[in-house]
């Protein structure tokens, strides 16, 4: 027999946890679906953002940022740090410690709200049934919604000629990862994630080479802040290649070769890694059961109106997963 809820959400990201936590505090049965696993396997939630987005990320800026300090600029103000030392291992825990302090936060936000967290991929079907299946892959039971909101996030996008291999070709989790400093490390996009883990991987020691297709810098950015973080990622030692059409990849050799071209025309480097960031899609891999209601844009994304509701009775979609920018202010 299926479980029954006022409210069920699926996704514990910025946008489903938020909007779980409040359902509850209206007094409304809520339960929110979530299948990040931490490093046991136990529930993660927070999304992307605190699992392998901003807080991580953040996290390594902020220790990759006090290491260039100490070695560039400490000495000017008289404070003589001597033979530094970087220990990768240690910032990588920091990182881990950070995250897992913040997700088991939520996780006690929603407990303290009463609010079900149930760890597994949900999937809704028809009459707002929605199907959990647990991490392993095995259908659990089902649970029957008066409203169900959909906040599954989204995805790094994978470019199919050359995919993310975990290794040597990663997205921004396992760029946020790596067990030594790459001595050259490939950036396939100037945007936001492309520019903050070069920064992180340049202060620690990598050449960072970024290729970004576009010919300007941060072309969705005000001018002056474009140029004024152009000029600082430069002088920070990036090497950005604007106008750089990346045409493929091959692992050789535990190296990437990146083939590109440019107005002057082809080009090849070699890289120790190559992050692709080239932008995110809506996360919408198994959601649907064809007997939803719920139907994808063109672009992939949930197709909502103005107020988010879907085309089904009483499912709401919000988050990345739907039109507008992808950021956590916007999904919460």
């Amino acid at each position: 027999m299926a479980d029954s809820y006022d409210v069920v959400v699926i996704g514990a990201g910025p946008g489903g946890y938020v909007a779980a936590i409040r359902c509850a505090q209206l007094g409304l049965k809520t339960a929110c679906i979530d299948e990040w696993c931490n490093a046991k396997g136990g529930p993660s939630p927070g999304g992307t953002c605190l699992n392998v987005g901003c807080i991580p990320s953040k996290a390594l800026l902020h220790a990759s940022a006090v290491y260039h300090k100490a070695q560039h600029e400490y000495a000017d103000v008289g404070v003589e740090c001597g033979d530094l030392n970087m220990n990768l291992g240690a910032m990588l825990k920091h990182k881990s410690n950070v995250v897992n302090q913040l997700t088991g936060g939520v996780q006690a936000l929603l407990k303290a709200n009463k609010v079900t967290l149930l760890h597994g991929h949900g999937q809704l079907g028809g009459g707002r049934e929605v199907t959990l299946t647990d991490p392993k892959g095995k259908k659990t039971h089902t649970l029957n919604a008066q409203h169900v909101i959909l906040a599954s996030g989204s995805v790094p996008i994978e470019i199919p000629s050359f995919p993310f291999d975990g290794k040597h070709i990663v997205d921004n989790d396992g760029a946020l990862s790596f067990d030594k400093v790459p001595k050259k490390f490939g950036v396939i996009g100037a945007g936001v994630i492309g520019l903050e883990l070069g920064s992180v991987w340049r202060r620690l020691g990598s050449e960072v080479i970024v290729l970004e297709a576009l010919d300007t810098f941060l072309g969705a950015a005000d001018k002056d802040i474009a140029r004024a973080a152009s000029r600082e990622f430069k002088k920070q030692g990036l090497k950005i290649h604007l106008g750089s059409r990346v045409t493929g990849a091959k692992v050789s050799r535990n190296k990437v070769k990146v083939s590109y071209e440019d107005k002057t025309g082809g080009h090849e480097i070699s890289v120790d890694k190559l992050l692709v960031a080239v932008g995110r899609r809506a996360y919408t891999d198994g959601l649907l059961a064809k007997d939803s209601g719920v139907e994808l844009t063109q672009h992939g994304q949930i197709k909502v109106d103005d107020s988010c509701r879907t085309g089904a009775e009483n499912v709401w979609a919000i988050g990345d997963a739907v039109r507008g920018p992808m950021l956590a202010h916007k999904a919460s």
